[in-house]
């Protein structure tokens, strides 16, 4: 489908109650371009929260604007999307597709209790491979911009890159990698990652992050992404391993950030996912700017930290008294939240913490001088090499 030089517009009927306004099944050889899609979102609070049952995001929502289904060679170009209740754009189980030069503003919508359900952006799911998503505009979308999400039960999504995209005020994250394998996501800008703040799920522990991990990925790039006024975490490697984060810059405004309801770690490790470990990471030549919490909390082995500048770190301002109510979050470890680079032993299941490297980063902010690299106790920071740090208050 091509629309015409005039400018095609398919316009959702207030009533609409199908999939999408474009659903295609078992297609291949595709390619949609040149056309707008307005869809029926009238308010933002909505019925929806997370599927339910394992149930595939093309089969739970509805008023999406393109859906994709078990195909190949799809290509989605130059089309705009504004008003869609659900996702704009959704890939189920496809092979080969190309989303090239979309815009999407104004999508998505909340639950009843007013925080976001995810809705607003670009989602591949289910095992799609051979994707790309590259040259989009998204801006004021209620939850994610870009994703990939798999069930552990499915086949992981494979070979994708997700490149030079600008994405602009988002209630969640602005990229998410869930469940995947060899991923490329590279030159991507964003700013205002978790504004509106009234928008952020903080009840069902929605954080905002500019890239964030889930499920079980590896083989992946996260590389020479920029990003402004992050309200939560700059990078989520939650599952993720055998991979590296490079080149990465994220920046906030101090000390105008500190009064960010969800501000949080610059780049936190998690092994929430039984299908791996936190092992053979590089995280290099990154700059992390205006977070709540430490630089990196780090678990797991053979993982390399070099060459970083964590700067303005600790905003919250842990270690010192009275307590405040975030920095009492983790009580029984008294230098996870107020620590440059925190070494621990459980991102979720318990892990062992050895055999890292963690060499010549600058870290800088409330405390460094005395609380630059700690590790909790049992774990041993001479079991891994820390050395050429510069620590600065």
């Amino acid at each position: 489908m091509r629309g015409n030089n005039a400018g095609t517009t398919l316009v959702l009927d207030p009533g609409f109650a199908g999939t999408a306004a474009i659903e295609a099944d078992g297609v291949s050889n595709v390619t949609l371009s040149g056309f707008a899609i307005t869809g029926n979102r009238t308010e933002m609070k909505s019925d929806w929260y997370l599927p339910l049952k394992e149930a595939a995001f093309a089969d739970y929502y509805t008023g999406n604007g393109i859906v994709i289904r078990n195909s190949s060679n799809v290509t989605i170009r130059g089309v705009s999307f504004s008003r869609i209740r659900a996702f704009p754009i959704i890939v189920n189980a496809t092979a080969k597709s190309l989303i090239d030069s979309v815009t999407i503003r104004d999508c998505g919508t909340l639950n009843r209790e007013g925080h976001n359900n995810t809705t607003g952006g670009i989602l591949i799911e289910e095992g799609s491979s051979g994707f790309e998503v590259r040259n989009a505009t998204i801006s004021h979308v209620a939850g994610t911009a870009i994703w990939t999400h798999s069930y552990a039960r499915s086949p992981r999504q494979a070979d994708g890159e997700i490149r030079d995209n600008l994405i602009d005020t988002v209630g969640r994250d602005a990229i998410q990698i869930g469940h995947a394998t060899r991923v490329r996501v590279e030159n991507n800008k964003g700013s205002e990652i978790g504004f509106p703040v009234e928008y952020v799920d903080f009840p069902g522990y929605g954080t905002p992050v500019a890239i964030d991990t889930a499920g079980n990925v590896d083989h992946t790039f996260y590389v020479g992404n920029e990003f402004r006024s992050v309200a939560g975490q700059c990078i989520d490697l939650d599952g993720f391993h055998d991979g590296e984060v490079t080149g990465n810059q994220c920046i906030n405004p101090v000390p105008a950030a500190a009064q960010w309801l969800g501000l949080h770690f610059g780049i936190l490790f998690g092994n929430h996912d039984p299908g791996m470990t936190s092992s053979n990471i590089l995280i290099a030549r990154n700059t992390i700017r205006g977070f709540g919490y430490g630089g990196v909390f780090l678990i797991g082995e053979h993982n390399r930290i070099e060459d970083n500048r964590f700067l303005d770190v600790n905003l919250e301002k842990c270690g010192t008294k009275p307590i405040s109510a975030k920095c009492n979050a983790l009580n029984d470890q008294p230098d996870a939240l107020r620590s440059g680079i925190y070494l621990s032993d459980d991102g979720g299941r318990p892990a062992a913490t050895r055999d890292n490297t963690i060499r010549n980063n600058v870290i800088q902010g409330f405390g460094m001088v005395e609380h630059c690299v700690a590790a909790k106790q049992g774990v041993s920071l001479k079991a891994n090499m820390v050395e050429g740090n510069t620590c600065t208050p």
